[in-house]
Formats: C-alpha cells, sequence, structure tokens
C-alpha cells in the first residue's frame, strides 16, 4: 500500500490556509452575532435582491416624507399660533371699540384710536410671520411679506374715505376699497393670488394649507381696525359723537366676525390633525419595513453562537496542532 505525504512547505501552506479560513468563519459569526443579521446577504439571497431592494427603496422614499411631515407640521403649527394672536388681538379691540362706543368723550376717544394704531400695527406684524424665510399668508409668493406696514395701509384707506361725512359712509368707503380688486388686494396686499402647493406627505395624500392675508375674514378685521384708527383724525372732521358710533360699529362687526376666525383656526387644526395623522402612518410604515427586512436577513443567535463556539475549537486545535509540529526534531524521532 502507497503512503501519501505532504511536503514540509506544502504542510505549512495548508496549515495556514485552513488558519485564514477559521479566522474568516469566526470574524463572520461573531459579527452576525452582535448585529442580529447575515453578513453574507448575497448567500442568504441567493443573488435575488428584488424584495431587499425594493424594502429600501420604500423606506428611503418614506424617509423623504418625513422631511416634507416635519416641514408641514412646523408650517401649520407657526400659522395656527399665528392666527391665535391675531384672534386675541381682535377681541380686545372689539371689547374696546364697544365699550368707548357707548360712551367716547375727548381723550378717551383719543386713547381708543391709540389703541386701534397699535392693535393694526400688531395685527399687520402677525399676519407677516415668516418661517425659515417663507412667509406664510402670502400664498406662493413666500419670499416677500404679504402686507404692507400699518402705516402705508391706515394712508391708503384714509385716501379711500375721503370726503365721507358721517360713520356710515366712512364704513361703506372703507368696505368698497377693501373689497375692489383696485383697493386692498393691489395696493396693500404684496403677495401672490395662486395658493400655496399642497403639502405632499405620502404617494396618496396631500394637506394644502392655503391662508392668504386676503382671505375675507381676516381683511374685514383689518378693514374696522383701520377705520377705528381713523376715527380721530383731522381730515375726517367727526365730533365725539360721531366718532363713538364709528367705535360702536367698528367693535360690534369685528365681536361678529370672531366665529369668523375660529372657523378659520378650526380649518387649520383639521390639517394640523391630518399631518399628524400621515405622519404616524408613516413612522408605523418604516418600522414595518424594518421588522420585515430584519426577519429577511435575520439570525439565528443560538444556532450561531454554536456555530461560533465550534469554529473556536477548531482553531484552537489547529494552534495546539501547529505547536506540536513545530517541535518535532530529528533527535526527538530517533
Amino acid at each position: 500500500m502507497t503512503a501519501v505525504s505532504l511536503g514540509d512547505l506544502a504542510q505549512t501552506f495548508m496549515l495556514r490556509q485552513r488558519n485564514t479560513a477559521l479566522k474568516y468563519d469566526m470574524n463572520r459569526l461573531t459579527t452576525e452575532l452582535a448585529t442580529g443579521q447575515v453578513a453574507d446577504v448575497r448567500q442568504v439571497l441567493a443573488g435575488n435582491y428584488s424584495y431587499l431592494t425594493d424594502l429600501e427603496r420604500k423606506r428611503d422614499i418614506l424617509a423623504g416624507y418625513g422631511v416634507a411631515t416635519s416641514e408641514a407640521t412646523h408650517f401649520a403649527s407657526t400659522m395656527q399660533t399665528a392666527l391665535g394672536r391675531f384672534d386675541d388681538l381682535t377681541q380686545t379691540l372689539s371689547s374696546s371699540l364697544i365699550i368707548a362706543g357707548t360712551g367716547a368723550t375727548g381723550p378717551n376717544g383719543t386713547d381708543t384710536a391709540s389703541e386701534a394704531r397699535n392693535t393694526l400695527n400688531a395685527m399687520v406684524g402677525t399676519l407677516n410671520t415668516d418661517i425659515a424665510g417663507r412667509y406664510l399668508f402670502a400664498g406662493t409668493a413666500t419670499n416677500q411679506p404679504p402686507l404692507v406696514d400699518a402705516d402705508a395701509l391706515l394712508d391708503a384707506v384714509k385716501i379711500a374715505v375721503a370726503g365721507s361725512t358721517n360713520p356710515t359712509d366712512i364704513m361703506v368707503a372703507a368696505k368698497s376699497w377693501f373689497e375692489s380688486p383696485a383697493g386692498f388686494p393691489s395696493l396693500a396686499y404684496l403677495g401672490a393670488d395662486d395658493p400655496l402647493s399642497p403639502f405632499t406627505l405620502s404617494q396618496t395624500e396631500s394637506v394644502a394649507l392655503d391662508v392668504r392675508a386676503t382671505d375675507p375674514n381676516l381683511s374685514k378685521m383689518l378693514r374696522m381696525a383701520a377705520v377705528a384708527a381713523l376715527a380721530d383724525d383731522a381730515s375726517l372732521a367727526l365730533d365725539v359723537a360721531a366718532q363713538s358710533e364709528l367705535y360702536a360699529m367698528a367693535g360690534q362687526e369685528m365681536f361678529a366676525t370672531q366665529n369668523d376666525i375660529t372657523a378659520l383656526r378650526a380649518n387649520v387644526g383639521f390639517a394640523e390633525a391630518r399631518v399628524e395623522g400621515i405622519a404616524v402612518r408613516n413612522a408605523a410604515e418604516v418600522t414595518s419595513l424594518g421588522f420585515a427586512k430584519s426577519a429577511l436577513l435575520a439570525v439565528d443567535p443560538f444556532e450561531t453562537a454554536t456555530q461560533l463556539e465550534e469554529v473556536q475549537f477548531q482553531l484552537q486545535s489547529l494552534y495546539s496542532v501547529t505547536v506540536r509540529m513545530s517541535q518535532l526534531s530529528l533527535v526527538n524521532f530517533l
């Protein structure tokens, strides 16, 4: 019987090759045990990456929608806050006007007009609110404030009501200017007539947040505040009784419009709720896709630990054999 033996060089190469293979297996199994996923994806999927690619593509798309939902959430929240402040300003002013209309005399009437001017300035500033350089109430023209400053608005209204001699005529003239396309929409409104594009938050859902400074409910409040601010203007030459009547008319109309402002805020609140709901659904889908990917690439930790222990034993055995072979000598053999 012929014996087959290996030369020293061949044997050394075989041991080195086996050592490398065992070290590779140990590193692979250690990584799999630590991460809970297979290290060699190609072998597990047998070269068919279509399902895994589809999962990752959907997660990437949802990540993009995540940015959109964050932007929409911030946009809607800031818009709601601005409308809430606008509502508070109008409620306070309407109460002051109604009180002044029941008996404004001299300095009190002047104080009321001053309060109206200050409130109008705050209302205009509120509607000129921006978020990250994007103005909320300017339609698609988000790069510029939607309204001129309060002084410019008052000057325009003063020209519009010039020649009116009593509160009723002043109210009619102001209303005509605010509602005329050649008046407030073109002279005081600097935004765009086109509505802001809806936020696309998923492949099937989008949310519109289109509230412009030209909204009738908002412009009506601006009109009442402007009229009240001009009540004591010398160019109108209104006596105390006429000023009181004008305050009362403006205050009552502002009070009657409060429900419309509340409805406007409710619409924005509904949009906020939709954005939040879509964001929750997107997050749930991302989690579901993560579970699906983990299930596809997951390893059995007990089996992996067993294989790792076996590889460690084989590597230790190989080292033992190598050490014993390195100690062989002709003297020991003889």
